[in-house]
């Protein structure tokens, strides 16, 4: 993402996990390490994501430590695609690795947003996150699960309403029976051409609500 980016492998369930860390100039007391998992592997999605580096970058400009990674069989990484299941315990591993401890904020775009939702299932106990992001999250390709209630005053939605590869449709069908709001921004397909920036400031608006609530 920029030149302090730091780059490692870590040890996976299949094989080593590449992995980018990216640190605020200034570290914010009460933040801690953000885990953001990238799109489908089989699609293009990396740890590289134009998304996923806005994400990194919202959080790091709020004080977090971003951690982004390749999925097993990108880039670096070890391993093969294993349909969101694999994914899951490559998530939990960085978790284990990099944050066992501390406040943490997760995120995650469209396949990313379904592992994130898939790995929030099996936190260890006392691990909850403060901030939980999902955007263009996968729910008509993947059996998007339901997020914990006691995780939706920290959560945010994001979806495009002209997302062309996950419709807006399904995302609100998985919603409506949580009664979980999705911000709709207006005009913008899956990938956030040409608003970036305003997702970046969505995002941070978002952590700063959080913080400010001592969520």
């Amino acid at each position: 993402m920029n030149a302090h980016t730091e780059t490692l492998l870590i040890d996976g369930p299949a094989g080593m996990l590449e992995v980018a860390l990216d640190r605020p100039a200034e570290p914010r007391a009460g933040a801690g390490v953000a885990l953001i998992a990238h799109p489908h592997p089989l699609y293009g999605g990396t740890l590289h994501n134009k998304v996923v580096q806005t994400l990194a970058r919202a959080h790091v400009q709020c004080g977090w430590t971003a951690v982004r990674f390749n999925f097993r069989g990108v880039g670096r990484s070890e391993g093969v695609y294993d349909e969101g299941r694999g994914e899951t315990l490559d998530w939990l591993a960085v978790l284990e690795r990099l944050a066992p401890q501390g406040p943490l904020a997760v995120a995650g775009f469209s396949f990313g947003a379904f592992v994130t939702a898939e790995a929030l299932r099996h936190l260890p106990a006392g691990r909850a996150p403060s901030s939980v992001v999902l955007v263009g999250a996968a729910a008509s390709r993947f059996a998007l699960p339901p997020l914990a209630e006691e995780l939706h005053e920290r959560a945010l939605v994001i979806h495009g309403e002209q997302d062309d590869t996950v419709a807006l449709s399904a995302v609100m069908d998985w919603a409506r029976p949580q009664s979980l709001p999705v911000t709709v921004v207006p005009g913008v397909e899956h990938f956030f051409h040409g608003r970036l920036p305003l997702l970046r400031a969505l995002v941070q608006r978002h952590l700063r609500a959080c913080d400010g609530a001592g969520l």
